[in-house]
């Protein structure tokens, strides 16, 4: 599709590919023609496959870069399209920062670096800089992506802040939808819950310390008492585990509410000690008692098996009371014709008559049937690598879907008033798990998700 040497928009001539990048999405080192320098240039495909989420979130990640100035943040330069008449099957966009030649943390830990506490010091208080600049604009600016990847220890030994794809604008969010993003392992509950704030982001940098002090990612660490439990794997001082497990805490009360807060306490030394338990208990996740819609899991090491039923009486919630009247009306209008029809048939045994009403009946019953009578199956299984949905309506099995568990992202949340739905991203499309789930039901089915993707 781009190849080096080409030129974009007669300004960004191509030299390199950067990184891994999904389908539809590239990154090149590139030289602007106009002055000389190197530069950043990000590419996104606007393909029918794609999510239009994905689209909103890089058009706000120019929007958000174009207001920024931070010395540690590659400078905005330019956002463009180029469509078909440029010789490509579909239109994109791109964006054009600033390169920081260097290195990602993420790249000294595939080289086996270990970094020293002295190191890893340095590297939270130049993230905490630039997350006290971020979360103090109006509104504050919240990165939900920092981990090694994302952090450049650049040529000149400032660490610098890159990748503002997941980039929130606290006051941009507004209504009752909402899509999470994040990376499993940095990302906080309350960020899958789709309620991110300043706090989420010292959650995250925690958790990178973490990688970067143990060489395990965090995804693989145990989590015991709401925390990512390291003690055992390092060898510091005690106030620094504290102010660790202070950033990574998995009640927000009990984390940090601010970077300032955080920047003030890793200069000082003090730590509230009494979150910091030295030997922690595996954290408990309760089913929800009193729930409408029974969801069912079952779950070893090797799989997770999930039974979703159909939504009942929930699923009207959504709608108006108009809606729900009408509703009600339609099955019993649809019940009293299908009843007429069985009578007219008794009495004029016409063919018709019996076709008509074997269509009522069919109406009905589907209709019933998708609020009442429906379920869906999920299994995990890890020994196969294998991702399994199916639909059921009575003995009747139908809408088999499967593909690899390594082909998945992460699971998150969608809400719309009372009502919440579990989303798994992949690279073939979205699954959607329970049509009218409540705010309970669903994190509890989130959090067992997450559980058993986490859990080696």
């Amino acid at each position: 599709m781009f190849n080096p040497e080409q030129c974009l928009k007669e300004c960004y001539q191509l030299q390199q590919k950067l990184g891994r990048t999904a389908a539809g999405r590239q990154t090149w080192l590139a030289t602007d023609l106009q002055s000389n320098e190197q530069v950043t240039v990000k590419l996104l495909a606007f393909s029918p496959e794609m999510q239009w989420e994905e689209f909103k979130l890089f058009e706000r990640e120019a929007q958000v870069l174009q207001a920024l100035n931070h010395p540690r943040i590659p400078r905005y330069r330019d956002y463009f399209s180029l469509d078909k008449e440029a010789g490509l099957q579909l239109p994109w966009f791109g964006l054009v920062q600033d390169y920081i030649p260097g290195d990602s943390l993420q790249e000294l830990l595939d080289k086996n670096k270990r970094f020293s506490e002295e190191q890893v010091r340095a590297i939270a208080s130049q993230v905490l800089d630039i997350l006290i600049y971020l979360h103090e604009l109006s509104p504050p600016v919240l990165h939900r992506d920092i981990k090694p990847s994302n952090l450049i220890l650049g040529e000149d030994k400032q660490v610098y802040l890159v990748d503002f794809g997941a980039v929130q604008a606290q006051a941009a969010v507004t209504g009752v939808t909402f899509t999470v993003v994040g990376t499993s392992g940095y990302a906080p509950l309350e960020q899958f819950w789709g309620r991110a704030v300043a706090a989420s982001d010292l959650y995250a940098l925690g958790a990178t310390l973490i990688h970067l002090l143990t060489g395990t990612a965090p995804a693989d660490l145990p989590q015991k008492e709401g925390r990512i439990y390291f003690r055992d794997r390092v060898s510091l001082q005690s106030n620094f585990i504290a102010w660790i497990e202070q950033m990574t805490e998995l009640m927000l009360e009990k984390r940090f509410s601010a970077a300032k807060q955080a920047m003030k306490s890793l200069i000082s030394g003090n730590i509230n000690l009494s979150t910091a338990a030295p030997n922690p208990t595996r954290i408990k996740t309760y089913k929800p008692s009193g729930s409408l819609i029974k969801i069912n899991i079952n779950k070893s090491m090797e799989q997770l098996a999930i039974t979703i039923p159909a939504p009942g009486l929930r699923k009207l919630t959504q709608y108006s009371w108009l809606g729900s009247i009408l509703f009600g009306y339609l099955t019993l209008a649809l019940f009293f014709a299908f009843i007429s029809q069985v009578i007219l048939l008794i009495e004029k045994q016409e063919l018709m008559g019996l076709l008509m009403g074997l269509a009522l009946l069919a109406a009905l019953v589907t209709l019933l049937g998708n609020f009442f009578g429906k379920k869906t199956h999920v299994v995990f299984d890890r020994n196969r690598n294998l991702f399994k949905l199916e639909r059921q309506i009575g003995f009747f099995k139908y809408g088999r879907q499967q593909q690899s568990i390594t082909e998945m992202g992460n699971p998150f949340l969608v809400n719309r008033g009372s009502i919440y739905e579990v989303i798994i991203p992949s690279t073939r499309g979205t699954y959607k798990l329970g049509g009218a789930l409540g705010e309970h039901e669903s994190i509890w089915l989130i959090q067992e998700l997450l559980d058993w993707l986490r859990f080696k």
